[in-house]
């Protein structure tokens, strides 16, 4: 085996495409999982187990169903329905959406690590519920839990090559369509390795950098 970097030159062009996809991908899903699990983390709360139930139950069934079948499933079963999204877009609501549920156990553990305290402060002071919340309670409970949602941001880049599966072509996808058209695999797939090791890793020691400052 001999390495090719004129496949690597050639392969570049493909290479800077993907990455855009994969990290649109990676934002905007992050931006939905990020809203949406702390909707449902704030449902969980409320006294109405009529509201509860059907959310602990649609959360589960999500978080305990492989992130492939929801794509296969949102991509091909949806358009059945005359429900019919990009690739991209498809690829992006099933990233956010399957990780929400993950944020909404980290948004939780946040919420219920709020001293006590700080609950009997706001009522002593007679602060409306919305004013609790806002002003009081998730200020405190997302400075908490900033350093998981970050781990949780860099599990989501290393599941974005499942979104090939829908025809997206994030920078695997560009890797396997250059590798079948040229017929060479390293130089593209190395390529992809090597990009994967210097975006997640930088992110995992900023991660632990903010963790470290807002511990002090």
């Amino acid at each position: 085996m001999t390495w090719d970097w004129s496949a690597v030159g050639d392969f570049m062009p493909h290479f800077w495409d993907g990455l855009l996809v994969t990290l649109q991908a990676l934002a905007l899903g992050s931006l939905i999982s990020f809203a949406l699990g702390l909707v449902w983390a704030l449902l969980m709360r409320t006294p109405t187990r009529w509201v509860r139930w059907p959310i602990g139950v649609v959360t589960e069934f999500i978080r305990n169903t492989p992130l492939l079948v929801q794509l296969f499933f949102l991509f091909y079963v949806l358009p059945e329905w005359n429900i019919t999204f990009s690739a991209l877009t498809t690829g992006v609501v099933a990233i956010g959406l399957h990780y929400s549920t993950y944020t909404m156990q980290v948004y939780r553990a946040g919420i219920e690590g709020v001293p006590p305290g700080q609950w009997e402060a706001a009522t002593a002071l007679s602060l409306p519920v919305r004013r609790t919340w806002t002003a009081v309670i998730l200020p405190q409970a997302i400075r908490r839990v900033v350093p998981a949602l970050g781990n949780y941001v860099i599990s989501m880049l290393k599941d974005t090559p499942l979104l090939m599966a829908i025809t997206v072509l994030d920078m695997l996808g560009e890797a396997r369509l250059y590798s079948q058209q040229h017929f060479q695999f390293t130089e593209p797939l190395t390529v992809i390795g090597v990009a994967f090791i210097l975006i997640s890793y930088p992110a995992s020691l900023l991660m632990r950098a903010l963790e470290r400052r807002l511990v002090r």
